[in-house]
């Protein structure tokens, strides 16, 4: 069943509805427990400095933590995925100074550290990622849109979304981790890649396990199909394998390995 939480002093007429004035980070749940909590707050603090939001002195890491255990553990929730969504009020008074609000809704999901699936996926060229300041945090992007009615329209999962170098950036939700020869090479920030602790998490688990070598590089469209393996990270939904781009398929072997042996670290700390 998926749930939804206000501030108190929400208000249907918002600067996020009115112009996508918001900053959007997901917490997860795992085993009725808030996982990588620090890294997540720590992402929203850095999103909501970066469009320039005023941020309350009331809006620390236990204060969410206490948050999530009233208005979301305590309600039996197990495993979950907790978007969070902060904006602006609608105040007479300068952008930077107006208070702040928050909503956020949750979303079940089996584990948040499994692979949920497989996924077609295409290039999109007709819309093209920005490289700004804020092309790396998660807020409001029409391209977004316009790409997952493509994806609707060609009977596509998700698509693959370019920068104006015509490089690729990310897909709609999240970013990509293409395996190939034994090293992964995952898009730079710089190339409009979104921040992700969820991938952060992975990434330096790999690193520190000795598993694979990941280096942030910059990617032309075709080198998608010199892949072996394709990994879909979004925090917003999960992990996800690619399993074809166009007429190209690709394994999920070594990747699905990597994801169980990432559980089971997970798993060590709760025991």
């Amino acid at each position: 069943m998926k749930m939804s939480y206000t501030s108190e002093d929400f208000s249907a007429i918002n600067t996020a509805f009115l112009f996508g004035d918001a900053v959007k980070v997901s917490f997860f749940v795992r085993n009725g427990a808030v996982i990588m909590a620090e890294e997540c707050y720590f992402y929203l603090m850095a999103s909501m400095r970066k469009m320039r939001m005023r941020i309350p002195l009331t809006y620390t890491l236990e204060y969410f933590q206490d948050l999530f255990d009233t208005e979301v553990l305590a309600k039996g929730v197990q495993n979950a995925i907790i978007n969070l969504i902060v904006y602006r009020n609608v105040e007479d008074t300068l952008l930077k100074k107006r208070n702040v609000s928050y909503y956020f809704d949750v979303s079940p999901i089996d584990d948040i550290l499994k692979i949920q699936g497989e996924y077609s996926l295409d290039i999109i060229k007709e819309v093209i990622v920005n490289t700004s300041l804020l092309s790396n945090i998660r807020t409001h992007c029409p391209e977004n849109i316009y790409a997952g009615i493509y994806a609707e329209e060609n009977d596509l999962d998700e698509v693959i979304l370019l920068n104006a170098n015509k490089r690729i950036a990310r897909s709609i939700s999240g970013n990509l981790l293409f395996l190939q020869e034994g090293r992964i090479k995952v898009p730079k920030q710089t190339e409009g890649a979104l921040i992700s602790p969820l991938m952060e998490n992975f990434v330096t688990f790999l690193h520190r396990q000795n598993l694979a070598e990941v280096d942030q590089v910059e990617m032309a469209a075709f080198e998608s199909q010199k892949a072996d393996e394709i990994l879909l990270v979004s925090d917003e939904k999960g992990l996800y394998s690619v399993t074809r781009i166009r007429n190209k398929t690709f394994g999920t072997q070594t990747f699905s390995n990597w994801v169980q042996q990432w559980q089971e670290k997970f798993n060590d700390k709760e025991d």
